[in-house]
């Protein structure tokens, strides 16, 4: 399905082989729910962007929206910069080399997604790069919430992917900084396998949260109808 360097989607392509977190299913589909929310939105932060892969989603999806995309590996940086220029969407997603707790556009933000690499209190591997991607040891989740608390304008709602696991413990720190949850996803492999990633969505406004559910493969192995339905307008054989 994937190929090692790259990853054709039906109106891009995500060249990877400058980047140590590659494409995968599940920030596929993280991307899908967050782009398809059908929320108002015009201006999009990106924290961590690597290949670029969820601005350019949130930019197929959202034809309005301006995107400030900030990755601080320089090779995912310039990866990424690669995929947006070759998309149709290169005049509204902004690719920026810098540290995330340093970043400052000067402007607050309607909408800030993030795929945080980082699982923490989880194995390391033996490769920075992929450590620093996907491990605590550059940013953690506390340092993301203080971005996210400094840059989400009033009204705006912040969208995390995360190991399950980390679920329940970042929703509980996501309240010591004023944001409150309002819709959680949690997401299962298929019917047999426990959950794995959890899809939260917050805001300011305290509100009754919304809880449901995925599963991304039948007992057959082949797409639920709900996946499917989700990344039909980004995979190429769905």
């Amino acid at each position: 399905m994937m190929p090692n360097n790259y990853f054709q989607f039906k109106q891009f392509t995500i060249k990877q082989d400058q980047c140590a977190m590659k494409v995968c299913t599940d920030a596929c589909l993280f991307g899908a729910v967050v782009a398809g929310s059908g929320l108002p939105i015009t201006s999009c932060l990106d924290i961590g962007t690597g290949t670029g892969l969820l601005s350019l989603m949130f930019a197929q999806q959202n034809k309005y929206v301006i995107i400030d995309a900030v990755e601080m590996d320089a090779s995912a940086a310039e990866q990424a910069k690669e995929n947006v220029a070759a998309s149709p969407w290169a005049d509204r997603i902004h690719v920026f080399h810098e540290d995330i707790v340093n970043f400052n556009a000067g402007k607050k933000y309607d909408c800030i997604i993030s795929n945080p690499p980082f699982f923490e209190d989880d194995l390391l591997s033996p490769d920075n790069a992929k450590n620093n991607a996907k491990h605590h040891s550059s940013l953690s989740l506390i340092r993301l919430l203080q971005v996210v608390q400094k840059q989400l304008a009033t009204g705006g709602y912040f969208a995390v992917l995360l190991p399950f696991h980390r679920v329940d413990y970042f929703i509980d720190e996501a309240l010591r900084f004023g944001l409150h949850l309002y819709r959680q996803v949690s997401v299962k492999q298929t019917p047999r396998h426990s959950f794995f990633r959890g899809i939260l969505f917050f805001g300011h406004d305290k509100m009754v949260p919304q809880k449901n559910e995925i599963i991304i493969k039948d007992k057959e192995n082949q797409y639920n109808v709900e996946f499917a339905t989700l990344l039909k307008e980004y995979y190429l054989y769905l």
